[in-house]
């Protein structure tokens, strides 16, 4: 068996908040709620849940930027509570979108000063610098200035940022988000080729083709736990018997939305937002008798391309967090 070098044993993190009008009334918020798994060392592991589900706390308590409340996190077997020290030096951390690099400078000297940064001596940097703008496509570009990259350019950067330190772990959150196809493909590429390196990646994204690509376990998190933790393949087991019946509609107003989701044998209800329809999906075991109440429950409004599909990862994803966005 490999190496555990992530270790989360019921970990809780609580915050204070106020609501009322005047917001005199406290209550604690319970982020993270007895959350427990690993990842073992060399392995692609995909953290998946909706927007306030305990993924970016997850990840900041990892990477020691936040203190749990309770439970016990270790990174490399050192103790997130006590050892940030050790732990720093051997992990790094990128995030999605453009925030963290200078602009203003090349990508090569964005990368000698967070070298600097980490007292890289000047030898390793020669060596180190020009390997790593190679990874990532932007050896042609090095000396140009960062503000004149793309979108993309500059995520890649982030990716070599992130390695200038020659990481053990590395934690992505959301590192395609914004990015154009072609771009999000390239970055998929350099992060797959990072764990045949032998990095440790641990992936926050709420792209579900891109961790069912990518991961090699993925733990679905839900109001601060964990909802089911396995392999893409067995996490798409959850689906089964589950077809999907799609269809594009036009102006479906959020009452008829709530309709079809207390209608019986209809499991989860979906909907996405385009810029001139929205993509209803319907997850059902019984498609044939539930698509002709679909179709009762849209009558007097448009819609087309009614489809039956079969289910995929973001299927089941939909079924355990209950079509949670």
């Amino acid at each position: 068996m490999r190496d555990t070098v992530i270790e989360v044993e019921n970990l809780v993190r609580t915050f204070s908040g106020q609501r009322g009008l005047f917001r005199k009334n406290s209550r604690e918020i319970r982020a993270l709620d007895e959350v427990s798994f690993s990842v073992s060392r060399g392995e692609l592991f995909g953290l998946l849940g909706p927007n306030g589900a305990g993924k970016t706390t997850t990840v900041k308590i990892l990477t020691t930027l936040l203190l749990p409340t309770a439970g016990k996190a270790t990174v490399l077997g050192y103790d997130v509570n006590k050892a940030e020290d050790q732990i720093r030096p051997k992990i790094n951390f990128i995030f999605g979108g453009e925030r963290g690099l200078y602009w203003r400078l090349s990508g090569r000297d964005n990368l000698r000063y967070f070298a600097d940064l980490y007292r890289i001596d000047s030898r390793t940097q020669k060596r180190r610098i020009p390997e790593l703008l190679d990874l990532v496509g932007l050896l042609d570009r090095a000396d140009d200035r960062v503000e004149t990259y793309s979108k993309g350019m500059k995520q890649r950067l982030h990716i070599a940022r992130g390695l200038i330190n020659d990481p053990e772990v590395l934690f992505l959150d959301e590192p395609t988000i914004g990015l154009d196809p072609g771009g999000a493909r390239d970055l998929r590429a350099i992060i797959h080729a990072l764990t045949e390196r032998g990095k440790t990646v641990l992936l926050t994204t709420h792209y579900m083709f891109e961790a069912d690509e990518l991961c090699d376990r993925i733990a679905i998190i839900n109001r601060g736990r964990i909802a089911a933790l396995d392999t893409p393949a067995g996490l798409k087991r959850l689906a089964a018997g589950l077809s999907v019946i799609q269809t594009h509609v036009y102006g479906l107003p959020a009452e008829k939305i709530k309709e079809l989701g207390k209608c019986p044998g209809i499991e989860s209800v979906n909907i996405k937002n385009m810029d001139n329809y929205q993509i209803l999906e319907i997850g059902t075991t019984a498609p044939g008798e539930i698509a002709p109440v679909v179709m009762q429950v849209l009558n007097g409004f448009r819609f087309d391309d009614f489809r039956i599909r079969e289910a995929t990862l973001e299927d089941a994803y939909l079924k355990l967090v209950g079509g949670a966005a």
